[in-house]
């Protein structure tokens, strides 16, 4: 048998409708955003997913209920307690959370903040806040400039995090500032699921964050599948933030990226054999078996539309992320794996910037396998789990 490829594209926070207990996490039950970006967009044209079977997991406007698709689908519900990316990521890889990430609604505590300046050296910082992340920076650049203090935020998710203007303080003092916040985070148990690097440039005049140079700093995940793979001997490929997510825990090669197109043109690369694997492994000139899990991050319809309300940009995105299915299909042989998925919600149509607490689509193709329609809801993310240790047999 060729190489068995297995590739998760998760497109971050398509969310397909509330859970029941998404109250619980301050969302509304109306909150689902596949459904409201396309009704927003008056249809939007997604033929390659829809030929898989998208259409039969909601009343998506413009996306047909195919009779007989090419796929089988599903409704993920999430398992774990959160609405968040490292959560959604570590039950898709088969890590669930019994308890929540801490979140610091009241901004982190001054303790802390006080080491973090200490053991930096940064002289002070600005918000402490829960914020908007393009707003905060629009609002404390003056005063940024002024004093080259870090404005450290975060919001309804586990996050610190740690915007400058790359142009007054240089990129890599930011990786460490956030280094550093990582380390103090951990030592004081306070349980935030990632640190995040938000640099940014003043671009015609306004502050433009510069998506290519951001970087995650989770919490290093107990155990998940893609160790298991790792230590059978199989290539494990992160492409966007994967890497981040998991800590590099579980992968061999990485690689980030600065947009979903160029994500996509790489998951492509990656399915060709076409990946300058070299160049990106984590342990050189070490030998693999037969098989490679490509996990695939794609994050614009999160990052610049769910979290900044804007609905058309989302749907755009996944349009296209569509066009990149057809060629993915027929890159695979008969035996590799297609799943596409999401992490969470993040509806740019309800009230507020937060993500929400949703199910998610499960979409799976193989050319050696007939479709098998919708199989309705599955309790847990982790359920591509069994799907991978089937096809890795």
């Amino acid at each position: 048998m060729a190489e068995t490829k297995a590739i998760i594209m998760v497109i971050d926070s398509m969310g397909i409708g509330a859970m029941d207990d998404c109250r619980d996490f301050g969302d509304v039950p109306e909150c689902n955003t596949l459904y409201h970006v396309a009704k927003y967009n008056n249809g939007l044209k997604v033929p390659n997913m829809e030929e898989l079977g998208l259409g039969l997991l909601g009343d998506f406007e413009g996306i047909k209920k195919v009779e007989n698709p090419k796929g089988t689908v599903a409704t993920l519900v999430e398992k774990s307690k959160g609405k968040d990316t490292t959560t959604g990521h570590w039950e898709i890889a088969g890590l669930v959370l019994e308890k929540p990430f801490a979140t610091y609604p009241n901004g982190f505590p001054q303790e802390l903040i006080d080491k973090f300046i200490e053991q930096t050296g940064c002289g002070g910082v600005l918000a402490n806040i829960p914020a908007s992340g393009t707003k905060i920076i629009e609002q404390l650049n003056d005063e940024h400039h002024k004093t080259k203090f870090p404005i450290v935020y975060t919001s309804a998710d586990s996050v610190y995090q740690i915007a400058l203007d790359t142009d007054l303080i240089p990129l890599e003092t930011l990786y460490d500032w956030c280094k550093i916040a990582r380390r103090l985070l951990d030592e004081g148990n306070y349980k935030v699921a990632r640190v995040i690097a938000r640099p940014y440039k003043i671009i015609d005049g306004k502050p433009t964050r510069i998506s290519k140079d951001r970087r995650d700093y989770s919490m290093v995940p107990s155990h998940t599948y893609l160790n298991d793979l790792k230590n059978s001997g199989a290539k494990v490929i992160g492409i966007g933030k994967i890497e981040d997510i998991f800590s590099k825990s579980g992968i061999t090669h990485a690689i980030h990226t600065g947009s979903n197109k160029e994500g996509l043109e790489l998951t492509l690369k990656a399915v060709k054999g076409e990946l300058p694997l070299e160049n990106i492994a984590y342990e050189k000139d070490k030998s693999y078996n037969g098989n490679t899990l490509i996990f695939t991050n794609l994050v614009d319809t999160d990052m610049l539309y769910g979290h900044r309300n804007d609905p058309i940009g989302y749907g755009k995105a996944i349009e296209e992320i569509d066009t990149y299915v057809k060629p993915i299909i027929e890159a695979m042989n008969e035996y590799d794996l297609l799943i596409i998925t999401a992490d969470h919600g993040c509806d740019p149509c309800v009230e507020g910037t937060d993500h929400t607490r949703e199910k998610v689509p499960f979409i799976m193709y193989r050319k050696c396998m007939n479709g098998n329609g919708n199989m309705g809801e599955i309790l847990g993310f982790d359920y591509i789990v069994e799907i991978l240790k089937d096809t890795f047999l």
